[in-house]
């Protein structure tokens, strides 16, 4: 138990020692950064602001022309709206008279279908039902015409041996 104890100290004296040496690099670390990061502020004082102040006294110089620009840009965006209402009721009401031509013309070739179709029985009522029991009928009387006069043939045919028909 006693040997736990010395490894679980040592372990403990090991972890404190590495947490030190990483405390350690962190520092010599976050030194080197700051320098580096002091040059760079003392550059950016050097460079960078004359070029500021070159940039106010540029806008200072600028601030009415852009004024001037923003306000004709407002001007010409009121009037595009404007006119973008207006073309939008505009297609909005030919997109209306469209649909309401559409319907229309829908309606027209419905009711045009239907009288097709009600002209189309009435001919197959009134035309060729009657024709087709006409011609039911002239059929029928063909057939029994044929059926009556090849009776008288065969009687006639009667005398004629069977073979010469074929000749």
């Amino acid at each position: 138990m006693d040997n736990w104890l010395i490894v679980f100290v040592a372990l403990t004296a090991v972890a404190i020692l590495m947490q030190a040496g990483i405390l350690a690099g962190m520092y010599i670390a976050l030194r080197k950064t700051s320098a580096k990061v002091e040059s760079l502020a003392e550059e950016v004082k050097t460079k960078v602001l004359p070029t500021a102040e070159l940039a106010h006294s540029m806008m200072s110089e600028l601030r009415p022309k852009i004024e001037t620009v923003v306000d004709n840009v407002s001007v010409s965006t009121t009037v595009l709206r404007t006119q973008m209402e207006r073309v939008d009721a505009t297609l909005t009401d030919i997109i209306d008279r469209t649909r309401l031509q559409v319907i229309r013309a829908d309606e027209f070739v419905n009711s045009t279908m239907d009288k097709l179709e009600e002209t189309r029985e009435a001919v197959q009522r009134t035309v060729v039902s009657p024709v087709r029991h006409i011609s039911g009928l002239m059929h029928g009387l063909t057939a029994g015409l044929e059926a009556f006069f090849s009776r008288k043939r065969e009687r006639n045919s009667a005398t004629v041996p069977q073979d010469e028909m074929f000749i």
